[in-house]
């Protein structure tokens, strides 16, 4: 059935795409949502791992309900709570259960702090009496609610506190945070932004004690950006930003013991980051992980919360970096799974409740994508990986012993999975270049489709009105290596004519443009510009993932150099092609993929006529320590790894059409960045295009934004491409 349905909807994307009408795409349509896919609401498996639970919204009526729902039926089993059966809550957008699913963490009015963190409202509904009850007065951060159900921890003005559910009472757990000084429980932004996490508290399995990390800022250097507004005067937003070479928080770990509010601190032997802490069953232990300043040597330190004792439970080393995820699993016993590229490749590993190796699980020449957990009953570890080609992705099993292996969803495409909480079930997000996503039931131990949910055929149907072009998958032999690369022509394409190429790419380490995928804002962009002329291509070039850690980091210590060396001689070899109009070649790219443009048009000014940069690095120098450390080392003991790719250190190679946007709300690639490489170009007498989004950060968006920022790229590349 499984193909059938498939075949039918690949018959229906020919369709589309060779019989078309002529409507064009415009920018309004692609950044109002005209595609937008149709979802599956994030669903939540309960502790039973036959239902599941949806947060649902009715955007008309602004109200919310948590509805619970059957797997084998799929049908509304349930509404657990509905907002408007709370007088106190007119909404709520996210919601957490307890460990035994009685109460209900509710969230209200969120505001975002940066990428990741938040600030919002939050009320404990309880399930059974149906009460509920507001948290703090104040807007909190990373309210998590206790094992027992009975506390909440929060964060609120860099200090933690407790809130007892019955009583209403707070209290105070730290007395001595400050902004842009000391945080506890919460990460400050380079850690948020690099190791993507927030919350830095964690409870054990009983609820006992709480481990939290605390953040010392006092050392780091200060960033500050105008916020424009709307008032009389800009306002200017302070806060703490470590450009590479410069310093770090200092990182201390702490076990708070809950029915005594003692503190203890813990000795890490100097640990310079601590990226990740997670508590084993036992309710006493925790491991703790840490890295050095160059991010190659990871240790892994099993921390006993009665004695504070501090020991090695597993190192890791690499000539370049080693990578942190959140993969690391602890079994009944508190052995644990873990994954590493130590053999070269993505894998997962067993290892006992001391450290030692018990096997390495998986192993091939391809990587580990996704690990989703292990079902102890039935000894199946599930996971996602690259085994049917790294631009696609597929699901299996495999027994700890590393035997025994099922492919469960390996279609060739995107395949990803969100299991029930027993394994019994899983939900298979599937789609390619040419199908959106479909979503179907399986059987998670073989892997056997239980019934379809949802597909997008509307919107294929939809796309019967207008141009599009299917993205023809290949590979390019560049400078000794076969590149992943798309490319995507005209539906009228007449190999006798002579087309302009314009180039995508985003580069960055472990990265992946080319990927066998449903289409994105981008690619809709891309097929409209198309649909007037123009040949598309991305390629995948060194240093971006899923083939191996040699090719990735092969990058490391000279972060764009061999990335632009591949994207200049892509373009020359593509501008051999007989279709291919060689004096009208341009790239584009967005924060590092805007350094790529930026560079590979001054480096590669015989090759291409016409670069756009967004929001892109002129400068590793400008950017933070974790990610350009990990990648670089420090300016001091690098740089000319620094500096010569540093493209206002060369403004005078520009030779063709450059257009260079920015957000001057950017708190992550700083408006700094561009302002550095528009005085370079000024000073070096270069004509070119600029704009300047007021107040917007990285992502440059909010109302129109996205549309008129878009229209000026287009018109740029109509005009000088």
């Amino acid at each position: 059935m499984r193909k059938t349905h498939l075949f039918t909807l690949i018959v229906l994307v020919f369709n589309v795409f060779t019989w078309a009408q002529e409507k064009q795409i415009e920018v309004t349509d692609i950044y109002q949502g005209a595609f937008r896919t149709e979802g599956m609401d994030a669903l939540r498996s309960m502790n039973n791992g036959k239902q599941y639970t949806v947060l649902n919204m009715d955007r008309i009526n602004q109200s919310s309900t948590i509805d619970k729902y059957d797997y084998k039926t799929l049908n509304k089993v349930s509404t657990i709570v509905s907002s408007a059966d709370l007088n106190d809550i007119p909404n709520f957008s996210a919601y957490s259960f307890s460990a035994d699913e009685k109460k209900i963490l509710l969230s209200t009015e969120i505001e975002p702090i940066f990428r990741r963190s938040t600030l919002g409202v939050f009320y404990v509904f309880d399930v059974e009496s149906k009460k509920v009850v507001r948290i703090s007065d104040a807007k909190i951060q990373e309210p998590t609610l206790s094992p027992n159900g009975k506390l909440v921890a929060y964060v609120k003005d860099n200090n933690i506190y407790l809130f007892n559910i019955a009583t209403g009472e707070t209290k105070k757990v730290t007395v001595d945070g400050v902004k842009n000084k000391i945080i506890n429980g919460v990460t400050d932004w380079v850690y948020e932004e690099e190791f993507a996490f927030v919350r830095a508290f964690e409870w054990n399995a009983d609820g006992t004690k709480i481990a939290f990390l605390r953040f010392d800022e006092t050392n780091v250097p200060e960033f500050s950006m105008d916020v424009y507004g709307t008032g009389l005067y800009q306002q200017s937003h302070v806060f703490k930003y470590p450009k590479a070479g410069e310093n770090n928080s200092f990182v201390t770990l702490h076990l708070l013991d809950v029915a005594s509010g003692k503190i203890a601190s813990v000795d890490l032997n100097d640990a310079y980051y601590v990226p990740r802490i997670k508590w084993k069953n036992n309710k006493n232990m925790l491991s703790v992980q840490t890295l050095n300043r160059h991010q190659n040597h990871l240790t892994m330190y099993s921390v006993n919360a009665k004695t504070s004792k501090v020991s090695i439970l597993l190192e890791e080393t690499d000539d370049a970096y080693v990578d942190i995820t959140d993969n690391l699993t602890f079994l009944e016993d508190d052995s644990f799974i873990w994954s590493s590229e130590k053999d070269g490749w993505n894998h997962i590993y067993l290892y006992n409740e001391d450290g030692e190796l018990m096997n390495q699980i998986t192993k091939g020449d391809w990587e580990v994508t996704k690990y989703y957990g292990y079902d102890q009953n039935e000894d199946k570890i599930y996971y996602q990986s690259t085994e049917n080609g790294s631009i696609n992705r597929g699901i299996y099993n495999i027994s700890s012993g590393g035997d025994d292996k099922k492919a469960l969803a390996v279609i060739a495409g995107a395949n990803n999975a969100s299991f029930s909480a027993d394994f019994t079930y899983f939900i298979n997000t599937f789609s390619s270049a040419e199908i959106p996503p479909v979503y179907t039931l399986h059987q998670a131990v073989n892997g056997k489709k239980i019934k379809d949910i949802k597909d997008n055929q509307q919107l294929l149907q939809k796309l019967e009105g207008y141009k599009m072009s299917s993205k023809e998958f290949s590979t390019i032999s560049i400078n000794g290596n076969n590149l992943n690369m798309y490319m995507i022509k005209p539906k009228d394409f007449d190999p006798s004519k002579k087309y302009p190429l314009l180039m995508y790419q985003y580069s960055g380490p472990g990265s992946q443009n080319v990927s066998n995928s449903w289409m994105g804002a981008n690619d809709y962009w891309h097929q409209m510009l198309v649909s007037e002329g123009y040949v598309i291509a991305c390629v995948d070039g060194r240093g971006t993932g899923y083939k191996g850690s040699d090719f990735k980091k092969v990058t490391y210590m000279n972060l764009v150099k061999y990335e632009t060396e591949d994207q200049i001689a892509a373009a020359k070899k593509l501008s051999e092609l007989e279709y291919i109009d060689e004096n009208r070649t341009g790239i584009w790219g967005w924060s590092f993929g805007g350094h790529m443009s930026t560079n590979c048009l001054l480096k590669g000014n015989d090759v291409f006529e016409t670069a756009i940069a967004v929001a892109p690095v002129t400068s590793w120098r400008f950017y933070d320590t974790i990610y350009t450390e990990r990648f670089m080392r420090t300016p001091a003991e690098n740089p000319s790894g620094y500096d010569d790719n540093s493209p206002f250190n060369y403004p005078e190679l520009l030779e063709g059409n450059y257009l260079l946007i920015h957000g001057s709300g950017d708190d992550n690639v700083h408006v700094q960045n561009s302002m550095r490489m528009i005085e370079a170009l000024i000073q070096a007498n270069k004509q070119f295009d600029w704009g300047i989004y007021p107040d917007k950060n990285h992502g440059i968006n909010g109302g129109n934004t996205r549309i008129h920022l878009f229209n000026k790229m287009t018109n740029f590349i109509k005009e000088k491409l």
